[in-house]
């Protein structure tokens, strides 16, 4: 039996993200911006010529993407995570 709630009675705040959950969120973001930011790399010397070294480096082919994928990851589980319920 489902209680009804009058005008005078309000139901119960819940909370929709816990601490922990901002926490991974921050995390995700820090990781979002470190991986974007390795993908814009350096620039060259001189902007005539073409450096495959500098264009395709590891660090903009390789490691730069996989901090972006983790990064996306991360937030998804930080929105997904329930907080814990304090009774």
């Amino acid at each position: 039996m489902a209680t009804k709630i009058t005008k005078n009675e309000t139901a119960p705040k819940q909370v929709l993200f816990s601490r922990e959950n901002y926490i991974l969120m921050i995390a995700g973001i820090i990781l979002l911006a470190i991986g974007f930011f390795l993908m814009a790399g350096g620039k060259s010397t001189d902007p005539k010529v073409f450096d495959p070294n500098v264009v395709y480096s590891p660090t903009r082919i390789t490691v730069a993407p996989i901090l972006i994928v983790a990064g996306f990851i991360v937030e998804i589980v930080a929105i997904m995570k329930k907080p814990k319920v304090d009774n």
